[in-house]
């Protein structure tokens, strides 16, 4: 999909299709003119060309047709992936739907498109940031409605930047009438013809499904209409989830989960996007612990592989208990572990062959994407694993978790040192590796090598880990608390309102960011076009001579 774009169709039809079927800008003219005219002079005080504009400043009439159209680029995002490992695509969490809306409106001024670059909605974040209850752990203790109403919220604001970017495309258009300058007319209008839409995919994170697999499949359904294409659900006990960055995680038996993401199947085909995209994220490389025995029925079966990683002591008539859970493995009785918390816990060194298995029965069973939850950024582990699942499934994908949990600095620091080591490097002498934090080394060839490997991390694992979506899921929680830390530091300081002008404000006008006019960000000239539209000569706008935003202009 070269050109992901959208608009209206028809007449007061409502529904919506791709940019090379849409009536074009003139067409959208004409035919208001022709609906205005048709009312006997009721109508002759709506401009036809106002119409098309508005019109085409609203390419997206519902979530659903969100949904619809990203869930398609997604799938074409798949497919090319899967031709050249090199096009991977990434996103960045955001966490309200003004920091979104700014992530995209710097990609489309940075790279000229929003090809392959989408949107996280981290259920950490939702949790840590938007939840009545105040700032909560990862633990599914927010409102269930809080991630629906953000994904709306988000669109909300994608939806504004394109308003707002063709509004300022209009008033060009409009100067390039009244100075005559046709061939800048025409330009303009084949800007307008080929837009493309800040609405990109988001990939929404449904924790463990909050409850069993219908409370699942009613939340997903909330999230879809709100405009979600994918969904990233995880194999932890929905009322023991941790994040998965922290101990104590509890997995369910496989049919568990594949009743949630069956759920999740279902109502992406009720509402009509066929084409909506499941992410299976396992989180038993770090979880060592079960609240079930799975059911078997015959060995080998889904549930016999699931016990068989199971801790057990054999039973004997001295050691057996009243309230005993016994397996049969091997013709043998045995007794799983069981904690003081109820739990059973997996033997000590199979979480790869979990997550492996894991992985498999995903995609066998409805899944579109993997997540392997890891402890530490290394290709080279995540390989290990995505070569086991690419033998049984030759194009599974992976969406990787480029997490703020991980110390990069210090995880790739010490990769290179222990790699200096092995092959026996007289410089890495020059290293204590229980201090590779230090700043002492920043300048060190050492983290000058490091630095390398992180800046590769992503293409080098998309090509050899079979990392199709690389995301960060709390980037701009560490981003706003450093850049209110620092501003604070200043303001508060001896700078005073220097400390503002010099890295704030100063800093959006040398590198044109477009929020310095944060009015017009908020929409005012909008607004001023929409009273012109209504009002005419009447209107009374905010953008005149004595708006303060024109010293930005």
């Amino acid at each position: 999909m070269e050109n992901p774009n959208y608009a209206p169709d028809g007449l007061g039809g409502g529904g919506s299709e791709p940019f090379g079927r849409r009536s074009s800008y003139d067409d959208h003219t004409a035919r208001m003119a022709q609906l205005i005219e048709s009312k006997g002079g009721t109508w002759d005080g709506i401009n036809p060309e106002s119409v098309a504009r508005m019109r085409l400043q609203n390419r997206f009439q519902t979530g659903l047709d969100i949904a619809r159209y990203t869930a398609a680029i997604m799938r074409a995002d798949m497919a090319a992936y899967d031709a050249n490992p090199a096009d991977y695509t990434q996103s960045l969490g955001a966490w309200h739907g003004f920091v979104a809306q700014q992530q995209i409106i710097a990609v489309k001024k940075h790279f000229g498109t929003t090809k392959r670059r989408y949107i996280y909605l981290s259920g950490w974040m939702v949790a840590a940031l938007r939840s009545e209850f105040g700032p909560l752990p990862d633990q599914s203790m927010h409102e269930k409605t809080t991630v629906p109403d953000l994904i709306r919220e988000i669109y909300t604001f994608l939806r504004q930047a394109d308003s707002r970017e063709l509004s300022n495309m209009y008033r060009e258009i409009d100067a390039a009438r009244a100075a005559g300058d046709s061939a800048k007319e025409t330009e303009l209008l084949n800007r307008v013809e080929n837009y493309e839409t800040h609405v990109v995919p988001i990939i929404a994170d449904i924790d463990a499904g909050f409850g069993n697999a219908e409370a699942t499949y009613l939340l997903a359904k909330k999230m879809i209409e709100a405009g979600a294409c994918a969904l990233q659900i995880e194999n932890q006990v929905s009322d023991e989830k941790q994040c998965g960055h922290q101990d104590g995680k509890v997995t369910v038996p496989h049919e568990d989960f594949i009743a949630k993401v069956r759920a999740v199947r279902y109502a992406f085909l009720e509402l009509g996007v066929e084409d909506g995209v499941i992410v299976t994220r396992t989180d038993s490389l770090g979880a060592g612990l079960t609240k079930q025995i799975a059911v078997s029925h015959t060995p080998g079966d889904l549930g016999d592989q699931y016990n068989s990683f199971l801790d057990c002591e054999e039973i004997t008539a001295e050691n057996a208990r009243n309230g005993d859970v016994i397996i049969n493995r091997d013709g043998k009785l045995l007794r799983p572990k069981r904690l003081p918390s109820n739990l059973f816990q997996f033997r000590a060194g199979t979480g790869a062959d979990r997550c492996v298995l894991d992985a498999i029965t995903s995609l066998q069973n409805g899944a579109d994407l993997l997540w392997i939850e890891t402890e530490k950024p290394n290709v080279a582990q995540i390989a290990s694993m995505m070569d086991r699942v690419r033998e049984v499934i030759p194009n599974a994908k992976l969406a990787y978790n480029n997490s703020p949990s991980f110390n990069w600095t210090l995880a790739f620091r010490q990769q290179v040192f222990d790699t200096w080591s092995a092959e026996g490097k007289n410089s890495v002498a020059e290293y204590d590796r229980a201090k590779l934090m230090s700043v002492d080394y920043d300048t060190s060839a050492l983290a000058i090598e490091a630095d390398e490997l992180i800046r590769t991390f992503q293409a080098e694992s998309a090509k050899r880990a079979g990392i199709f979506h690389h995301l960060i899921t709390l980037p701009t929680y560490h981003t706003e608390a450093l850049s209110a830390n620092n501003l604070s530091k200043e303001y508060f300081g001896s700078q005073g309102m220097l400390g503002y002008v010099l890295n704030v404000q100063r800093q959006e006008l040398r590198l044109g960011i477009a929020c310095v006019r944060h009015q017009n960000m908020a929409g005012s000239d909008i607004g001023d076009d929409h009273k012109e539209y209504f009002a005419g000569e009447a209107a009374l706008k905010a953008g005149g001579l004595h708006n303060t935003m024109n010293q930005f202009a």
